[in-house]
C-alpha cells in the first residue's frame, strides 16, 4: 500500500479538516512510519504537503491555518518561515496573559523591557544577570 493510501486511510474528516486518526505525537501532531519496525516517522502534515502541493522550501516550516495539529487537508497547510509560525501560533497569547516573570517579578510598566522585536523582558533579572556577569 502506498504511503499516500496509508495516509488517506486514517484519515476521519470533521469539518474541513482531515484529523489522522493513527498515532500522535505528545504535542498532537499526526506521525505515521515508513520502513518498517525501525523505519523513519513522519508528521502527517508535512507528509500530506509533500504528497499533495510539493516540497517543503528550506528554512520553512508548515504552519496549520485552521489551527488543528493532527489536521493533515492541504488546503489547511502553508509553508512559512518559523517567525510567522509562531506568530501565528498560540505561545504568544499564551505568554501575553502571563503577570510574572518565572522569578516573580511582576511586568509592571517600570519593570518590563520589550525589545525591537516586540519580546517583554523584566528589568529586575535583567539587572540581576549583569550585576552576576560583572562579579564574574
Amino acid at each position: 500500500m502506498s504511503l499516500h493510501d496509508r495516509l488517506m486511510e486514517r484519515r476521519e474528516v470533521v469539518g474541513d479538516c482531515w484529523i489522522f486518526t493513527g498515532a500522535r505525537t505528545g504535542g498532537g501532531y499526526g506521525s505515521i512510519g515508513t520502513g518498517g519496525r525501525h523505519g523513519k516517522r513522519h508528521y502527517t502534515h508535512r507528509l500530506s504537503y509533500e504528497l499533495h502541493v510539493g516540497p517543503i522550501p528550506d528554512g520553512m516550516q508548515i504552519d496549520h491555518l485552521c489551527r488543528v495539529r493532527a489536521c493533515f487537508n492541504p488546503a489547511h497547510l502553508e509553508a512559512v518561515p518559523q517567525a510567522v509560525n509562531v506568530r501565528r501560533g498560540m505561545s504568544g497569547a499564551h505568554n501575553a496573559v502571563k503577570t510574572h516573570c518565572p522569578q516573580g517579578h511582576p511586568y509592571s510598566e517600570e519593570n518590563t523591557y520589550r525589545s525591537p522585536k516586540n519580546q517583554r523582558f523584566c528589568v529586575a533579572c535583567r539587572r540581576a544577570r549583569y550585576h552576576a556577569r560583572k562579579a564574574a
